[in-house]
């Protein structure tokens, strides 16, 4: 097994360790910052969050400058990016700083974008990521972290980054879906 493909494993393995950090009461203490409290426990979590989602980056720059580019790869690092993503979803959900029907939006385009992909891979197609879809991940990376801090570092400006960020997530996620599925109308003539 080559180093990208191990780098993204240690991304999967970090997701139950996030959740644990993020869903189980630990008393630690808080950090307070302007009357604003951030459990310690959610803190290290969103840290772990930062990390694990840079090695998605990592792994790719990796595999591209070494050619370690391998088909299990290929599998693995957008199974474990959407992992990554849909713990942190269901975790802000489970701690009440996220409204359930954020995630089920970003969620369902996830699934159907991937849906459309496994089609398009059986006759042979690739689809890659679109301009929109990259943007769509940036600002959706940005509102998981800041939220998963409780937008604590931003109270003091009176800013909900977090929810800013994630409005604008959600917007780029139906815009990006309908976009692949507009520019790829022809896989699903071909497949019926």
């Amino acid at each position: 097994m080559n180093l990208p493909n191990k780098i993204t494993i240690a991304r999967i393995l970090l997701i139950p360790i996030f959740m644990v950090l993020m869903l189980v009461p630990f008393s630690f203490g808080s950090w307070n910052v302007n009357g604003n409290s951030l459990p310690y426990a959610h803190l290290a979590g969103g840290i772990l969050f930062i990390l694990a989602a840079a090695t998605d980056w990592l792994d790719g720059y990796i595999a591209r400058k070494y050619k370690l580019v391998s088909n299990f790869g290929k599998f693995l690092d957008p199974l474990a990016d959407k992992l990554l993503v849909t713990a942190a979803l269901l975790s802000l959900i489970e701690i009440a700083v996220l409204p359930a029907w954020m995630a089920i939006v970003i969620l369902s385009r996830e699934f159907a974008v991937t849906g459309m992909r496994l089609v398009a891979a059986s006759d042979g197609q690739v689809i890659a990521a679109s301009g929109l879809a990259k943007w769509k991940t940036v600002f959706q990376m940005a509102a998981l972290a800041v939220l998963l801090f409780h937008n604590v570092p931003f109270e003091a400006w009176n800013v909900p980054l977090g929810m800013i960020f994630m409005w604008i997530a959600v917007f780029l996620t139906i815009i990006s879906g309908i976009d692949y599925f507009v520019k790829n109308k022809h896989i699903f003539r071909h497949s019926m």
